[in-house]
């Protein structure tokens, strides 16, 4: 890509961030994670250490972020737990990325999806309460 052409992808990318919901944002978020969880898991199959180290490095940091988003006075009791399952991926990365272990990475893979598709409905739910 020459340099005129990335410099207006870089432009297009940040105002995505800059202009999206604070649902959307955990929505991407959520999608980053999945995102380098599977590259990761695909750079071990590759046997490109670094690679994977580099992926799981990231898939840490945006869950970092995930944790950060909750608002623990109002989520309550829902905000705690997931915080706690938060901990618990980053704790399993930590090992996947010591032991190079794909099943951790497909186990984490495993929790964040779920989340990732309950915070879509989530959002549909309340697209469609903003148009009535």
């Amino acid at each position: 890509m020459n340099l005129p052409n990335r410099s207006g992808y870089q432009a297009y990318q940040r105002n995505m961030y800059e202009t999206a919901s604070p649902h959307k944002l955990i929505s991407l978020l959520y999608n980053a994670a999945i995102t380098n969880i599977q590259r990761a898991i695909q750079a071990i199959e590759g046997q490109q250490t670094g690679d994977a180290n580099r992926f799981i490095l990231k898939a840490q940091e945006i869950i970092y972020e995930l944790m950060a988003c909750l608002n623990e006075e109002q989520g309550g009791k829902l905000a705690a737990n997931l915080k706690e399952i938060y901990f618990y991926c980053t704790n399993q990365l930590v090992q996947a990325n010591i032991r190079k272990d794909i099943n951790l990475l497909r186990e984490v893979e495993g929790i964040i999806d779920p989340l990732r598709q309950a915070w879509q409905e989530i959002g549909k739910d309340v697209s469609v309460g903003q148009h009535v």
